[in-house]
């Protein structure tokens, strides 16, 4: 057994700032060096083993464990979703239903800025709650380039779009999490992040045009931005007050993607925007409403799998005891499952740090790409049997590069967490005291950074957030909907997130390219939502 030190210099900010290197050293690898990503996740990754072994005194073969167990994680399930959602795209490139549907969007309206909040924002939502993990992001920034979007701009709207919807990703499970982790019911922390999320999304679709096109842009198309915003964020905060958060992404946006269509049925911007350098062709082909269907086939069949898949009948086939059960293996990494100690106050007790990889063969996310890819082949066959396996082993070789960059990130963030680096740079900032709830976001954008995952984020920081909230008399409910939004605008910056936005819009290598172009609206939005709690502090004493 080991137990976790969070302060190993005798001083809880000193060993914080020590356990903040690693991030600082990424942060600066992708901003100021300019490296590739694979660079950046490899230096931060070294840098991180020297100080988790030789300044926290982790085990080196523990070290090891959690740089396997990420290693898996990396693969598995990140690595499946993304080889079957970029597989996806290149049937529908390859059997030309991504011109098609690029045709069908571009007929309800030529203006890139509606077609950013059509398929940007509304898309990106729908599948964001219904799928997350990088799905949405490799589905509509690749769909964002076909409609003439510049690459590194597609995967940067995307990542900025995923602000309002991070989370409430997959069905919700982030704030279900949250509040599994913080002790309370899910409908309070739910109705508690009603303070502050709406909010954000509200705003998101304004950023995502005066990014585009500026000022001009928001004051030319005003109508149908207000219209997005307006739904969505009200629908948003009926859906997670009233029913809870699994359906805060998918009813929001399926109902502005159709209002919206709707809208631009009898209204459309009297200047159409283009990108700089998009060459416009001349009149549009209209396609027939069989062409139309046939083409976003991958997709709907998608959404229709990603649906059961989602559904808790379903989900309970899985379950230990449930008739599908055996279809998933839980692989406990040796030497590190249960063999280091979580000690308070992250916890209220100490506790054994589960280590275990689960491979799940039929549930994963990947698999319900998989059965939408084959539904397609066979109900609208274009490609035969060795053309599709072909792309599939075009599509591992052009990835395997994003991929390994992804299992660098998970390592880092394995063993940031089994070390207890990320705790002892929590527990730094909880000795803000009455100024911690302005700190509390933080908090979780740095999680998020850590793990890509808001999900993963509140299990990391969920009961250091109830506990000093406790010790402070600030609501812990409010805490904990503070962590879920920081992790929600850290997105944006996620190394993982990146990395997949990267190979989805074929620009592996220019990882740096997109942080920078996402981190200033990342901090901006960190910034809002650390007023927001702050000013909720005190209204709620």
């Amino acid at each position: 057994m080991w137990y976790q030190q969070y302060n190993p210099l005798g001083n809880e900010i000193v060993s914080g700032i020590i356990a903040f290197l690693p991030i600082l050293l990424f942060l600066l690898s992708l901003t100021i060096f300019k490296l590739k990503g694979v660079y950046a996740a490899a230096l931060t990754l070294g840098v991180t083993i020297i100080i988790t072994v030789g300044v926290f005194d982790m085990p080196i073969t523990k070290a090891f464990g959690a740089i396997l167990l990420g290693t898996g994680k990396a693969l598995w399930p990140i690595g499946y979703i993304v080889i079957m959602a970029v597989w996806l795209y290149k049937i529908s490139v390859q059997t030309g239903k991504f011109e098609i549907v690029r045709g069908s969007i571009a007929n309800i309206t030529e203006d890139q800025r509606l077609q950013l909040l059509l398929i940007g924002f509304c898309f990106n939502a729908f599948l964001e709650g219904a799928a997350g993990l990088g799905v949405p992001i490799a589905i509509c920034a690749a769909l964002l380039v076909t409609l003439g979007f510049h690459p590194i701009k597609a995967a940067g709207l995307c990542l900025i779009a995923n602000a309002s919807t991070g989370a409430f990703g997959t069905v919700g499970i982030p704030v279900i999490t949250g509040a599994e982790v913080g002790g309370m019911e899910t409908i309070d922390l739910s109705r508690m992040t009603a303070l502050i999320l709406p909010l954000i999304s509200f705003l998101v679709p304004f950023l995502l045009i005066f990014i585009l096109n500026g000022l001009k842009g928001i004051k030319e198309i005003f109508p149908a931005i207000f219209l997005v915003s307006s739904v969505f964020s009200v629908l948003q905060l009926l859906t997670i007050a009233t029913i809870g958060p699994e359906l805060a992404n998918i009813i929001p946006s399926l109902v502005s993607m159709l209002v919206l269509a709707a809208f631009l049925r009898k209204w459309q911007p009297k200047m159409i925007y283009h990108e700089p350098g998009v060459e416009v062709t001349g009149t549009l082909k209209i396609y027939t409403m069989k062409e139309i269907m046939v083409a976003w086939s991958p997709f709907y069949l998608l959404t229709g799998v990603i649906a059961v898949w989602s559904l808790p009948a379903f989900k309970n086939l899985f379950v230990d005891g449930g008739a599908l059960d055996f279809t998933t293996i839980a692989l406990k990494i040796p030497g590190l499952h249960n063999e280091i100690i979580r000690t308070p106050p992250i916890v209220t007790e100490a506790n054994s740090m589960p280590a275990i990889l689960h491979v799940n063969f039929v549930s994963a996310t990947g698999t319900a790409i998989l059965l939408a890819i084959i539904l397609t082949s066979v109900l609208f066959p274009v490609l035969n049997l060795k053309q599709t396996v072909n792309l599939l082993g075009g599509t591992i070789k052009e990835l395997w590069l994003p991929i390994f960059t992804i299992v660098l990130v998970m390592a880092f963030a394995n063993l940031s967490d089994f070390s207890g680096l990320s705790t002892s740079l929590g527990l730094a900032l909880a000795k803000t005291a009455d100024f911690f709830p302005f700190v509390s976001p933080v908090l979780g954008w740095i999680g998020v950074f850590l793990t890509g995952s808001v999900v993963n984020n509140n299990a990391l920081f969920g009961s250091l957030q109830v506990v000093t909230g406790t010790q402070i008399g600030i609501s812990p409910g409010l805490l904990m909907a503070a962590n879920t939004a920081g992790g929600s605008v850290a997105k944006l910056i996620s190394p993982q997130s990146i990395a997949i936005a990267a190979a989805a819009v074929n620009q592996t290598g220019n990882e740096s390219k997109i942080f920078q172009y996402t981190l200033r609206y990342s901090l901006g939005l960190l910034l809002l939502v650390c007023i927001m709690t702050l000013c909720l502090s005190y209204i709620m004493i």
